[in-house]
């Protein structure tokens, strides 16, 4: 499993092919301010778009902002501040945190997706047999990424 903070340095094209890779992604693009990966699943009938800004303008504030497109969703991650692959589950994990609350966007080989928005942190370090399903499953998800959260919960 590849961990990575976006605070660590800016998203590379190295990190992209990484992302494809495991994605397997059909094809992979980069452009002046992003790059975008096609993930296709032909028997399923998916198709997935993922794009990548490493550094764009979110407001007044500059950060990574991860896009995905599908045939009926348009999903994105603001400030995105790292991100998980796992190339045992075939997916990425890529993560926000902000005030105590993490919010994540799965994208998968299978060209799917999921979003947990707004967790309280805690979430992904409690008993999830405690939890209801529908609560279990996001904290799951997100506990991926732990290693690469940052040190204050307060952030």
């Amino acid at each position: 499993m590849n961990n990575k903070s976006a605070k660590e340095n800016k998203f590379s094209k190295q990190e992209a092919e990484k992302v494809a890779g495991v994605l397997n992604a059909d094809k992979i693009t980069e452009d002046r301010d992003k790059f975008r990966l096609k993930v296709v699943n032909l028997e399923e009938k998916r198709t997935l778009s993922l794009e990548i800004f490493p550094e764009t303008s979110l407001g007044k504030t500059r950060g990574m902002l991860v896009v995905v497109y599908t045939g009926n969703s348009h999903l994105q991650l603001h400030n995105c501040t790292g991100y998980v692959i796992s190339e045992e589950l075939g997916e990425v994990t890529f993560v926000s945190e902000s005030d105590n609350r993490l919010s994540g966007l799965v994208v998968e080989r299978g060209a799917s997706c999921s979003l947990y928005a707004a967790l309280n942190r805690e979430l992904i370090s409690s008993d999830f047999t405690q939890l209801g399903v529908e609560v279990m499953l996001s904290g799951v998800a997100l506990s991926l990424a732990e290693d690469i959260l940052s040190d204050s919960k307060d952030d």
